[in-house]
């Protein structure tokens, strides 16, 4: 755990050079970068070794720990690329204010990994603390959804329908742990939560942006899995509130 916390530490002064050094010159930028990329790898190594320590008969919370590295690392490559395209900006150009969100997202996923970290050996909180964690992770994933950039692929509208298989044992195992309030199935939840979602999010974008769908088919769909996604983090906060 202290291993985790200091290398965490660590990260988050990275952060906020990579940051300041947005508009220093191309050379700070790139060491910055390196500096950070370095520490995230060092991050990930001793995550990997804590989830080892929990022991394998505790599978869902070794995926928690997992899954809370994997989001701190995403936002650190998010925060690269707009640290990038900020380079040199005045202060009120649009890549500056997509800096200052990228540097929030990851200051909210260092901060949560800290706290699910801090849960995992806490029978009585641990299920809750990965609930709010997919909770957050589902919002993020939201915002990425509802930006107008297309996706890198395309899919056909028979593979997501596919995929919302997902999202309806999802939404069976979140009622069940509701009802059940252990932690163990709250935590199996907040995995399938995760994953269910995130898939659907991407196939459906994936499918609104198909060559043969219209305009209006297009926005439709977008609009219908925003609303599935919205529904379900309703459903999930329900869960956590019981």
């Amino acid at each position: 755990r202290e291993g985790i916390l200091k290398t965490a530490k660590a990260l988050v002064e990275d952060t906020k050079v990579l940051v300041q050094n947005a508009t220093a010159s191309q050379e700070k930028l790139a060491q910055a970068a390196q500096s950070s990329v370095s520490t995230i790898t060092r991050l990930a190594e001793v995550v990997k070794l804590g989830a080892a320590s929990l022991g394998s008969e505790d599978p869902e919370t070794q995926v928690v720990l997992i899954n809370a590295v994997k989001d701190v690392a995403k936002a650190l490559g998010d925060l690269i690329g707009a640290t990038k395209a900020a380079a040199g900006k005045a202060g009120d150009d649009p890549a500056v204010y997509q800096l200052k969100n990228s540097a929030k997202v990851m200051v909210t996923n260092v901060t949560s990994l800290l706290k699910t970290v801090k849960a995992v050996e806490d029978e009585a909180t641990k299920g809750t603390r990965a609930l709010e964690a997919t909770i957050e992770h589902i919002r993020q994933e939201l915002a990425v959804f509802s930006t107008p950039v297309p996706p890198a692929k395309v899919s056909t509208p028979e593979d997501f329908i596919r995929m919302t298989k997902g999202i309806t044992m999802a939404t069976a195992k979140a009622v069940a742990a509701g009802n059940s309030c252990r932690q163990e199935d709250v935590i199996a939840t907040a995995n399938l939560s995760r994953r269910a979602i995130a898939d659907m999010l991407r196939s459906c974008k994936e499918a609104a942006y198909h060559p043969e769908v219209s305009g209006d088919v297009r926005q439709r769909a977008l609009r219908f899995g925003k609303e599935c996604a919205d529904g379900y983090l309703e459903l999930l906060e329900h869960v956590l509130v019981v």
